[in-house]
Order: structure tokens, then C-alpha cells, then sequence
């Protein structure tokens, strides 16, 4: 099965809200999110957009904010003064701030992940794991009363990097809210640019397998690697992932057929391009197939 498509919001080259319809009328069961897209803006303007889709199911951040909101927050107590420049913060007085602030702004928050925890340590695996709890405790909180329906981990590179495993994040979290904790997915890129999670999965190795047996939620985020794919892919490569497609409907069906996937994110503005999206993770890959892919792009 190729994981479903759903609205991504970071890359959006339209107006937020009429983004988000068109992809929920076009049958997207996810929105995601975070308090610093749109200079800071996306969360108010999603809100009407969820409030008429009410089935649709809305994944946001914490962990980065606009120079705006960091002023904010300072004003508010909740970010050492200094810091509105820093641009990031896992500190759990401001992810509690945050995080309800984000739900006040969206009117709700089924997933909220810690935002490229990786960035914190700088490479001490220790201290990082020990914000990662920190962090988890809130959110567990937050999930516990029920504020927000669950939490999880937003990582651009720290799979990747091993800062951190889904065992070692389970374990955190079992750590804060015993066996029934409210950690419930996982984010990460995927794409035939960031191709390590796809390698993995087909080996039945990797954090998205990991996270598939535990139950959470995966999600793969820039399977276009921010339109920069769409530049490196060749007509050859487009023509053994599917004959005849285009090169962004290859690309996105590439990653889509990734083993273990649930949730593949695409930054649609339009409807067009919506079902183009959808077309194109119609029929997946097999792992044959995508194997062959792979090979092709590995270094000789």
C-alpha cells in the first residue's frame, strides 16, 4: 500500500486556507503544521478550514517560533529574556505555552511533535535525550488532560544522524506516562533525495518499521525535497518509476511506496495539483520496483 497524502503547510505557494479546502474536499485526512509557517500565520488561518472539516485530522509542531513570537513569549514568562532571537527552544515552560497557545489559535491539536529536537546537544546524546524527556513530560500532560490527543517526534535529520532511535523514544516516553503514554508518531523526510528511511524500510530495518510495530503514526515529509527533485530527477529515472508520468508524480509515488509509511506530506495549492498527488500514489511501487529505483540512484 502507498501511504496517503495529505497536506503539508511549510512549502504552500497559495493562500493557506483555500490550500487546506481544496485539499480536504479532495479527501486529505491530515493537515500538518507549525506555529512559525507562514511568519506565523498558518495556525489562525487554518482554523476556519478545520472547524468545517471537522473529521480531518490536524498534526503541529513546538520547538521553533517566529522572532514575533519569541518576543512573546518572553513578555509571557515563559522564554528567559535573550533568547526571542534563538529562533528554537525545547525548554518546558515554553512548550507548555506554546503548545496551548497553538491549540487556542487551531482550535484543536490531534498531534503536536517536538520539532527538530536534534538540534539541541550539539552532538551530546545525553543531554539531548534529557530535553527529549523534559519535553515528553509536558506533552504528556498536555495529552493526559486532554488538551491535545497525543504527541510525537518531527526530525529532519536525528534518524538519520542516530541522535535518537523510535526504541529510545518509546522508552522516554514510557519513562513520563508509563505503558500507556500518549507518544503516537513519528516524522521524517522521505524521498528519493533523503532515500535512507525508504533502504531501511525494505530491509525491514529502520524507524519506520520500528514505528509501524509500536503502533505509532509515520510520517514523511518532503518527498519532493523542497521542489529541488523535481530539478535532479531524469526523464530516464521518471520512466523506470512510471512510464509516461510526470517527474513530480514519479517522485511522489517513489516515496509513497515506501514500506511502513502511513502519512506522505505534499505542499499542494491546488486542486490540480492535489489530484495529481493522489493519481499518482494510486497504484505503489513494488518492493521489486523500488528497489530498482534505488540501485540506480546508489553510488557506483
Amino acid at each position: 500500500m502507498t501511504a496517503d497524502a495529505a497536506l503539508g503547510t511549510h512549502r504552500l505557494r497559495a493562500a493557506t486556507t483555500a490550500a487546506a479546502r481544496t485539499a480536504c474536499e479532495g479527501g486529505s485526512r491530515w493537515i500538518d503544521t507549525a506555529p512559525n509557517y507562514g511568519a506565523g500565520t498558518v495556525h489562525r488561518e487554518l482554523r476556519p478550514v478545520l472547524e468545517e472539516f471537522p473529521a480531518v485530522r490536524v498534526a503541529t509542531k513546538t520547538g521553533f517560533y517566529t522572532r514575533t513570537q519569541g518576543r512573546e513569549a518572553v513578555e509571557a514568562g515563559a522564554l528567559q529574556a535573550g533568547l526571542a532571537e534563538a529562533r528554537h527552544s525545547l525548554d518546558p515552560g515554553f512548550l507548555d505555552w506554546q503548545t496551548r497557545r497553538s491549540t487556542t489559535d487551531l482550535g484543536r491539536a490531534d498531534i503536536v511533535f517536538a520539532h527538530n529536537p536534534e538540534t539541541v546537544g550539539h552532538g551530546d546524546r545525553d543531554r539531548l535525550h534529557a530535553e527529549l524527556r523534559a519535553a515528553f513530560a509536558v506533552l504528556e500532560d498536555l495529552a493526559a488532560s486532554g488538551l491535545i490527543g497525543g504527541y510525537g517526534v518531527a526530525t529532519w535529520s536525528g534518524f538519520t544522524d542516530d541522535a535518537f532511535t523510535v526504541p529510545e523514544l518509546l522508552a522516554l516516553a514510557r519513562d513520563v506516562g508509563g505503558p500507556g503514554h500518549h507518544l503516537a508518531a513519528v516524522q521524517q523526510p522521505v524521498s528519493l533525495v533523503m532515500a535512507q528511511p525508504i533502504t531501511r524500510a525494505l530491509d525491514g530495518r529502520g524507524p519506520l518499521v520500528q514505528a509501524r510495530s509500536a503502533g505509532l503514526l509515520a510520517f514523511g515529509s518532503a518527498p519532493l525535497h523542497g521542489g529541488e527533485l523535481l530539478d535532479l530527477v531524469t526523464p530516464e529515472l521518471v520512466e523506470l518509476i512510471r512510464p509516461g508520468a510526470d517527474p513530480a508524480a514519479a517522485c511522489l509515488l517513489a516515496a509513497g511506496s515506501c514500506p511502513s509509511l502511513d502519512v506522505l506530506l505534499v505542499s499542494a495549492s491546488t486542486r490540480d495539483h492535489w489530484d495529481t498527488a493522489v493519481a499518482a500514489l494510486d497504484e505503489p511501487l513494488t518492493d521489486t520496483e523500488l528497489r530498482k529505483v534505488l540501485d540506480v540512484l546508489a553510488p557506483r
